[in-house]
């Protein structure tokens, strides 16, 4: 009993010291030993051994890049205005010894480095360049965040702002002023789209104007060169066939009809040169030209219209002069006069 008892303390003891002496490192980890109360090594990721009761392993330190964000922290500006920001940092551990024994907390004393340097660098910047100068202020603070961890082991890789916050009268001054401006623009932007359209659309009438000025112009000379052509052909005809007097007097006289087709016509004049056409085309069908021109005239002046005509049959059709005209046109003018002196006026 006494043996057995004995054997199982022994093996106590060996399961003890195995596993004082025998210890696994994780990778990306790292232990410092100390013997006797200094320090001895660093234990690296793997299987390492060291002596048990003598040898002490103090915690294992992480090596990994690590991301610590602090709470905001106020800070004045240059034009005494509090403002809050809040910083995220990027460090990693590089030498675990100097992380042991150098500091006693490493990350409490990134953090309050931080606050520090940020109370350096925003006392001499203003609200305005604070709020549009965040990579400067990053870049600031990890220059002097990395030059103070180098002893403690720690390397500082970036520093982040997440948020300034100004206090809360300045932030609707700020909102005020940004509402104002987008105004602004917007109105400039909406004249400036006036203007355009306005010059855009005179531009289009301008050459609007000038397009249809110059089709005018086209079609204008286009009909004129049309009209001389069409004259030219038709005197050219003529010519050509030799038209003879009484085809013009035809043709004379089937004019007349056109003369007195608007509405309100009640006077038209009867040229000379109608009488003797009448006189043409009476001669070309065989015809009297007394009963086509003779019109009644007064009786004291029936003998001189009796002997005129009689002197016109002698003469000949062509040699009948323009007074012999004259007579027909005094009657119907004193005759649309007679009937509108007879017509009914109202009171």
């Amino acid at each position: 009993m006494a043996g057995l008892t004995v054997g199982i303390i022994a093996a106590l003891i060996v399961i003890i010291v195995v596993f004082r002496t025998v210890r696994i490192v994780p990778q990306a980890h790292a232990a410092n030993v100390e013997r006797l109360g200094r320090y001895l090594r660093t234990l690296e990721a793997g299987l390492n051994f060291v002596v048990p009761f003598i040898d002490r392993v103090r915690p294992m330190i992480d090596l990994r890049e690590q991301v610590v964000s602090f709470p905001p922290q106020p800070v004045i500006t240059e034009d005494n205005l509090v403002v809050h920001i809040d910083t995220v940092q990027y460090f990693q551990v590089t030498d675990p010894r100097a992380a042991e024994y150098e500091i006693a907390d490493y990350i409490q004393a990134i953090e309050q480095l931080t606050i520090t340097t940020l109370r350096n660098v925003i006392g001499s910047l203003d609200l305005e360049a604070t709020l549009t100068s965040r990579e400067q202020i990053s870049t600031q603070l990890r220059a002097v965040l990395d030059e103070a961890s180098t002893k403690w082991g720690v390397r500082v890789n970036r520093v982040e702002i997440k948020a300034i916050d100004p206090p809360p009268t300045i932030q609707e001054a700020m909102e005020k002023q940004m509402r104002a401006e987008r105004d602004k623009r917007a109105a400039i932007l909406t004249a400036e789209g006036a203007r355009q359209s306005a010059i855009l659309n005179a531009e289009g009438a301008k050459q609007a104007a000038i397009l249809r000025a110059e089709g005018a112009k086209q079609a204008a000379i286009l009909e004129a060169e049309g009209q001389s052509e069409a004259i030219g052909r038709v005197f050219s005809a003529i010519h050509r066939h030799d038209a003879d007097p009484k085809l013009l007097a035809y043709q004379y006289l089937q004019m007349l009809p056109e003369l007195a087709k608007g509405e309100n016509n009640t006077f038209f004049v009867i040229p000379s040169e109608v009488t003797s056409a009448l006189q043409a085309v009476s001669k070309a069908f065989g015809g009297s030209t007394e009963g086509a021109t003779k019109v009644p005239a007064e009786p004291e002046q029936a003998a001189e219209s009796d002997g005129a005509s009689e002197g016109a049959e002698q003469e000949g059709p062509r040699e009948l002069s323009a007074p012999a005209a004259e007579p027909t046109a005094y009657r119907l003018q004193s005759e649309s006069q007679s009937r509108s002196e007879q017509a009914p006026t109202t009171p």
